[in-house]
């Protein structure tokens, strides 16, 4: 079954450029957006555009207190967020509502679901997953933990980026841990993917085979200065 999923995967990927974006949460102090696009290249989706592809993104405050919902607005480049995360709080956000992919194939319609999600933290205390396909810090610098349906994933390629282009990569262990050095002051994101052939049902509307990307981010306040991110890219490329 799985080899007869794979061609359709591959046709949707190619077919579906945006599968290659995902959403991550910027933070400055006073204000948190949600962006769209690819971070290490610096391309930030906007509206008009394939900004509005999102529908209806959900978002929560987790921290001390318990789990807060919090409301966003959208603007031409990016939705702005009504609070910010302190210390020890995050922000966990998931898009459940993008439109289905479909692909033709022998003429069978073939729908495949992608869900991107994002969670911004403020220390590497460690934390619960809270989203379908999550990323979570395990309390140790550098350590994070990936985790599908509330268990751990192992043998998931993570990457770690900055906004000038500088990447790593790692695979998971057993437990679904990583660890990355991060030599660099200012913004990161963690950014892992996985595919699930199995059909199923996402907001009430079923599908032959999904995708998922996460993205976890922070500012690291710590390490040698980076060089800076090169020009903008532009949006929908």
């Amino acid at each position: 079954m799985k080899k007869l999923l794979l061609p359709a995967l591959l046709a949707l990927a190619a077919c579906a450029p945006a599968q290659a974006h995902h959403i991550w949460v910027e933070q400055d102090g006073k204000t948190a957006t949600l962006q769209f696009g690819e971070f290490d290249d610096n391309l930030r989706e906007t509206s008009p555009g394939l900004l509005d592809k999102f529908v209806t993104p959900t978002a929560r405050l987790v921290g001390p207190r318990g789990e807060q919902p919090i409301a966003f607005e959208k603007t031409a480049r990016g939705f702005v967020l009504s609070r910010t995360a302190g210390p020890g709080e995050s922000i966990v956000i998931e898009e459940a509502t993008y439109p289905y992919f479909e692909n033709q194939q022998d003429g069978k319609t073939t729908r495949h679901a992608w869900t991107p999600a994002a969670r911004y933290v403020t220390t590497f205390a460690a934390q619960e997953a809270k989203l379908t396909f999550d990323i979570v810090p395990t309390g140790q610098q550098g350590q994070f933990r990936v985790v599908y349906k509330g268990k751990p994933a192992p043998k998931v390629k993570v990457s770690a980026v900055i906004p000038n282009g500088w990447s790593k990569e790692a695979t998971t262990d057993e437990g679904g841990l990583v660890r990355f050095d991060l030599p660099w002051r200012g913004s990161y994101v963690i950014e892992a993917r996985h595919q699930d052939p199995a059909a199923g049902e996402r907001d009430g509307k079923p599908y032959d085979n999904a995708s998922y990307v996460t993205a976890l981010s922070f500012t690291h306040v710590a390490g040698a200065p980076a060089l800076p991110a090169g020009p903008a890219a532009a949006p929908g490329k």
